[in-house]
């Protein structure tokens, strides 16, 4: 069951960082986001209380969106990301 969790939550990161317009592949290509950091991310992910929120608004967004919503346990990095910071 653990294994359905990271992955529920790994396709969470991904979907989060899609609708906030950052492409995560690119990023580890450029050097800008380390694959550990990544992985780290994730499992921030699986500690957050409301991943059918998350998964709601994810689902509402038609456009890119500005940042993460606040109940986002990565908007920090998904905002470092953007404006072109390394992690």
């Amino acid at each position: 069951m653990p294994n359905l969790t990271y992955k529920r939550h790994a396709d969470l990161v991904d979907r989060m960082a899609n609708a906030l317009g950052i492409d995560l592949e690119e990023k580890i290509m450029r050097g800008k986001l380390q694959i550990d950091t990544l992985g780290e991310a994730v499992l921030r992910c699986t500690g957050c209380a409301d991943p059918c929120g998350c998964e709601k608004w994810l689902a509402a967004q038609v456009e890119v969106a500005e940042q993460a919503p606040p109940m986002c346990r990565n908007a920090e990095l998904f905002d470092g990301l953007k404006d072109g910071r390394r992690f």
